[in-house]
Formats: C-alpha cells, sequence, structure tokens
C-alpha cells in the first residue's frame, strides 16, 4: 500500500507543477522557446546548445534582471554574429522579464 501511494505521489508532484506559471509568464516562456532557445537554454536545467550562449538561468547572476527592460527594448546588440536583435514591444517585455524571474 505504501508504495502504490509513494507512487502515486511522484506521479503527481511530476505532473502537476510547484507553481503554475502565471499567463505573463507563459507567454514569455513561448517566446524565448520560440526564438531563444536554439542556442540559450531557457529552462533550469539543460546546458545551453551554443557554448558561448549564457543559460538564462544563470542572467541574474550577470545582471539584475529588470535591468534588461531597456535592453529588450532598443535590441540587445552582442560581439556574435548568431545572435538575432530582438527589438521587443512593452507587453512582450514585462512578459519575457515575468518569465526570466522565474528562473532565478
Amino acid at each position: 500500500m505504501r508504495l502504490v501511494l509513494g507512487m502515486i505521489a511522484v506521479t503527481i508532484a511530476t505532473v502537476t507543477p510547484a507553481a503554475a506559471l502565471s499567463p505573463a509568464e507563459q507567454r514569455g516562456k513561448t517566446f524565448v522557446i520560440t526564438n531563444c532557445s536554439r542556442c540559450h537554454s531557457v529552462d533550469k536545467v539543460t546546458p545551453s546548445p551554443l557554448k558561448i550562449a549564457p543559460p538564462f538561468r544563470t542572467l541574474h547572476l550577470r545582471y539584475p534582471i529588470d535591468t534588461l527592460e531597456e535592453s529588450l527594448a532598443e535590441g540587445i546588440v552582442t560581439g556574435h554574429p548568431t545572435m538575432l536583435v530582438f527589438r521587443l514591444e512593452p507587453d512582450q517585455i514585462h512578459d519575457v522579464i515575468s518569465y526570466l524571474k522565474t528562473l532565478e
């Protein structure tokens, strides 16, 4: 009986996220998966596909996440040619920042 209850608990824990994403966080996650995951890790565990691309879960160690708003609005320009330049709309910025905060 304990084994069955334990298996049920594990199943529920893996199927039900501890904290579901808000709509803004989900939209931000969708944006970064669609536009950034080719090079960056956009979750809490996987390595970045492109080794020089920092995992998004470590961005808060380099910058306060809220300070990225201006860069996302003006367009992030980097030194490597493979990164696309994005200029996000205010609602997109809010969504991406919201999602990035979930990775801290």
